[in-house]
């Protein structure tokens, strides 16, 4: 009889871990749809998107790391004359 109640117990925390994550697998999916919209929107009024996407990534980076990223492109650039 007690090992049919920690299983039970066992199942039924099982579930919840499954069926939390299930919640947020769909929140996810509604997050993603609404940041197409939000693109789409941004491209209908005539923003490069591709350039919107840099730019958030970008901003979730250190000030720092980005400006010796960019050093370094540019120095690659000037020895390849570009």
């Amino acid at each position: 009889m007690q090992d049919d109640q920690a299983y039970s117990v066992a199942a039924d925390e099982l579930r919840q871990f499954i069926e939390q994550f299930e919640q947020m697998e769909a929140e996810k999916k509604d997050i993603a749809e609404r940041q197409k919209e939000i693109m789409a929107e941004a491209k209908a009024r005539g923003y490069d998107t591709k350039v919107l996407k840099k730019i958030v990534a970008l901003r979730k980076r250190d000030r720092d790391d980005i400006a010796e990223e960019e050093a370094i492109l540019e120095m690659y650039k000037q020895a390849l004359g570009m």
